[in-house]
């Protein structure tokens, strides 16, 4: 009989380890780089191991190569890599949709926007003409245009025109009549514009959603191309997951079919309209969750927008006196949805801009909530807050959910809707973030670009991507670099109840991470703009890049 002693067996384990035989196989590692893991306490790491779409281990590249072993080692050669960036508030399906339609962005005159519509007019035959993302606080007549140029040039074929902000539309006769509105309507005559009873084509809110929805809507075929290519340049940008706002049961349903067959590998947080089909099919149901889709939360909408001057403000805008903009939904109706998703443990999520609106949900959701709590309900942009009530944050834990971006885009105007007061309690991030230490950040796309590394750089800099303002604006409410990478990772998880799951780079998490060109952390803020995304990946396939 041959004894082996115990010295000699722990002399083969150690050989055998240092040879490489006794390694732990993963399925990808990828070393020397600059790993931020946005852990609790922010470490940085050299590599990391992924196993069945999970992290193994993070660490120095030479502890990850000694333990681990994979047929797909990737030397990162000093790039940075950080955890997928999540989108905490955006319409993704919105967006999707928005890829066939006539891009109004950034255009600078009504007229020029007639021009486009009439020379593209020929690529869409016959049907509805469609466009978004006009805005007529860039235009030199700041004014809404009326419907009497589309008129003109589109007597019979129904045409309707996004404002960016999706709470104004312009639509011509042809629209109206298409839809019975030329004859009646129950909406708000505050959401129906008129001159002498004249219909001017300009709608906002519920009567903005009526015409909205009347539009025809895609294929299956059509919307599963778009839905697609809209993911795509999501992960372009970075993105891992979004959470998408106000989605319908039928959609849902879509994303998640599609999602089940491999073609959709985005991660959706969706939150629910407060249909009464959502009611019945998902929330009287309780939480519906699959890897990739996770339905807990309704979002309503409390008001409009301020550059639509629906937002509801406690007194009048500063630049249309008697004016003070729109409750949405009525406070009984408020106060039913959330008292639905307290009953079926649905996080409540609100849209509320102005700061009569933020007090309205505020006084709405302490009636459930009590005092503190874990339960996250949701303040939806939370624009203007009027100081009296920001303690209310903290003292019912209600999350601000904030979109840098929107204050850079607005500063050049806002100032005029609210006045040299109010408008130094608006966009207060920082205010906002002490009152629970973290908030999650978004873009609200297509209102706004897509980009996370915009989100990122504007509420560090306060500024836009051109810069301005040089001192930025209003810096005491600015972010550090620090609490803006979380607040668009680990906080905007947080913000959807998956920080758990993913948002950071720690074992057990799922393998979502972005590999930049440049060290966002670092280098001079004028240069965050122009980072690059080299590769993006979701449970650790690579959805893009090289």
């Amino acid at each position: 009989m041959i004894r082996i002693s115990f010295l000699s067996i722990l002399l083969i384990f150690s050989f055998l380890r240092v040879s490489g035989q006794m390694k732990i196989k993963a399925d990808l590692i990828v070393s020397h780089s600059m790993i931020y893991c946005v852990d609790n306490n922010f470490q940085t790491v050299q590599a990391i191991a992924v196993k069945n779409g999970k992290i193994l281990a993070v660490g120095k590249s030479e502890e990850i190569l000694a333990s681990y072993t994979s047929n797909k080692i990737i030397d990162a050669n000093g790039k940075f890599i950080y955890p997928g960036f999540i989108d905490a508030h955006c319409h993704f399906y919105g967006y999707s949709l928005s890829l066939q339609l006539f891009d109004l962005s950034g255009i600078q005159s009504f007229d020029t926007i007639l021009t486009l519509l009439k020379k593209g007019k020929n690529q869409i035959p016959g049907g509805w003409i469609v466009g978004r993302g006009w805005d007529q606080n860039i235009w030199k007549d700041k004014t809404f245009p009326d419907r009497t140029k589309l008129d003109s040039l589109f007597p019979d074929r129904p045409v309707v025109l996004e404002r960016v902000d999706g709470h104004v539309v312009l639509v011509n006769g042809a629209a109206l009549v298409k839809t019975g509105m030329m004859v009646k309507h129950n909406f708000n005559p505050a959401e129906v514009e008129t001159r002498n009873g004249w219909l001017t084509g300009i709608l906002s809110e519920n009567a903005a959603d009526y015409m909205k929805n009347s539009i025809p809507t895609p294929d299956k075929a059509t919307l599963i191309t778009l839905l697609k290519k809209a993911q795509d340049n999501c992960f372009a940008v970075g993105l891992t997951g979004v959470a998408d706002a106000g989605l319908d049961y039928k959609v849902v349903r879509l994303m998640d079919s599609i999602q089940r067959n491999g073609e959709l590998k985005m991660r959706i947080y969706a939150m629910l309209a407060p249909t009464r089909e959502n009611i019945r099919n998902f929330i009287s149901k309780g939480i519906y969750k699959t890897p990739y889709l996770d339905v807990r939360s309704i979002k309503i909408y409390a008001d409009g927008s301020l550059g639509s001057r629906t937002a509801l403000l406690k007194k009048s805008y500063s630049d249309q006196p008697g004016k003070s903009g729109i409750l949405v939904t009525p406070v009984d109706s408020l106060k039913e949805i959330c008292a639905i998703g307290f009953k079926n443990g649905y996080q409540v999520n609100t849209h509320a801009i102005g700061d009569s609106a933020v007090k309205v949900v505020i006084d709405i959701y302490s009636e459930f909530l009590k005092g503190k709590n874990d339960l996250r309900w949701r303040i939806e942009h939370s624009q203007v807050v009027d100081p009296v009530d920001l303690p209310l944050f903290g003292k019912y834990s209600i999350i601000p959910s904030i979109q840098a971006t929107h204050a850079t885009s607005d500063m050049r105007w806002a100032g005029d809707r609210l006045g040299p007061d109010r408008i130094k309690n608006a966009y207060a991030y920082k205010k906002l973030l002490d009152q629970n230490s973290w908030l999650p950040d978004g873009t609200d796309f297509p209102v706004e670009k897509i980009s996370p590394l915009l989100t990122f750089y504007a509420a560090i800099s306060r500024k836009d991507s051109k810069g301005f303002p040089e001192a930025g604006f209003q810096m005491e409410n600015a972010l550090s670099r620090e609490e803006a990478l979380r607040s668009i990772t680990i906080w905007a998880a947080k913000g959807c109840f998956e920080e758990q799951e993913k948002g950071s780079l720690e074992p057990g998490k799922d393998a979502n991470f972005v590999i930049l060109d440049k060290d966002i952390m670092t280098i001079p803020v004028s240069e965050i703009p122009r980072a690059k995304v080299l590769s993006t990946y979701i449970n650790g396939q690579k959805v893009f890049g090289q």
